[in-house]
């Protein structure tokens, strides 16, 4: 197995970049410096993943701009693209990136295609119950609980006894929960952690967002599931986890996910309908702005989830000139 495309990707951005000791945002972020004249409205539609981080950045930005109307909705990664092709949102929140038909469909309506900026960073989370022992799992040991193909070539594991739990835990199945469809979560970790391949149906119980997967394991001793590391609560407990079985385990820390050590890295996005020959409008432009500002990366850590490097930040907001 080798390494994501993401985790390269962080791994490429660690090279010019400090090792976080605890999380907190990159000294070299700038400063966000107001400019006269933004008001409107703001449609923002996606990621239920970015949903709580979408409403403080409008937040604060609101108290910056309060002639600004920002509306949320955060029902999944899948509508952002279908949203920014009607015309019924300029803000479309991903938490994977977009498909290659998604781009094809927007490009055959507007003949170029949606602008990525990359605004967080997540570690998704393999959680479970706060008291369960499990030291970690491998990703074809994840592979193998939550999938009915096992792609990644680990035999099935039903019960916390085959997955190294003895005494009370050793005969009990395993509660799976995770996202639905709809959800970008749900397709990162089928992508990465399944290999491509399937949900096992017959156990997998679907949750309509992120908390309440979290909620799910909080209250079920025997639970595992998946949510972005934002989500941790004192009721659960993210694993370690390695790339291949042996390999050493990685924790789903900020550094972990710049040097790529830790195998569910992800970017969270916003993709935007920027017409390359014109001038991007204004309050979309300082919207974006303000979130890859060092007061729009203050909040990603609020959240819980990881910040932006300097240079991507800057990356992010050059694509948009």
């Amino acid at each position: 197995m080798k390494k994501t495309t993401v985790s390269i990707a962080l791994a490429a951005l660690f090279a010019s970049t400090a090792v976080f000791s605890q999380v907190q945002v990159d000294a070299d972020l700038p400063e966000y410096k107001p400019v006269s004249g933004i008001s409107g409205n703001l449609n923002s539609i996606g990621s239920d993943t970015l949903n709580n981080m979408m409403l403080l950045w409008a937040e604060g930005f609101r108290a910056i701009y309060p002639n600004v109307n920002i509306q949320v909705q955060g029902a999944g990664s899948s509508t952002a693209p279908a949203a920014l092709i009607e015309g019924t949102a300029q803000l479309g929140p991903m938490s994977r990136a977009m498909t290659g038909g998604e781009m094809d469909r927007f490009e055959e309506k507007y003949g170029y295609r949606p602008t990525e900026v990359k605004v967080a960073i997540d570690a998704l989370a393999v959680f479970v119950h706060r008291d369960n022992p499990i030291k970690g799992l491998s990703l074809p040991e994840v592979d193998a609980i939550f999938s009915s193909t096992y792609k990644l070539g680990h035999t099935p594991i039903k019960t916390w006894g085959e997955a190294g739990l003895s005494g009370d835990w050793n005969n009990r199945p395993f509660s799976l929960y995770g996202r639905n469809s709809v959800s970008g979560t749900y397709g990162f970790f089928k992508n990465v952690a399944l290999g491509g391949g399937d949900y096992d149906g017959s156990r997998y119980q679907e949750q309509p967002g992120s908390s309440t997967v979290v909620q799910s394991i909080a209250a079920d001793r025997f639970g595992i599931g998946y949510s972005g590391i934002g989500y941790l609560t004192s009721g659960v407990r993210a694993l370690p986890l390695a790339l291949k079985k042996g390999d050493a385990l990685a924790e789903p820390s900020a550094e972990n996910c710049l040097t790529g050590e830790y195998p569910l890295a992800r970017f969270l996005y916003i993709y935007v309908n920027k017409n390359p020959r014109e001038a991007m409008d204004s309050l979309t432009f300082e919207f974006l702005r303000y979130i890859n500002s060092m007061q729009g990366q203050e909040v990603v850590v609020k959240d819980g989830f990881y910040p932006l490097p300097a240079a991507a930040a800057k990356a992010s907001v050059d694509a948009l000139k």
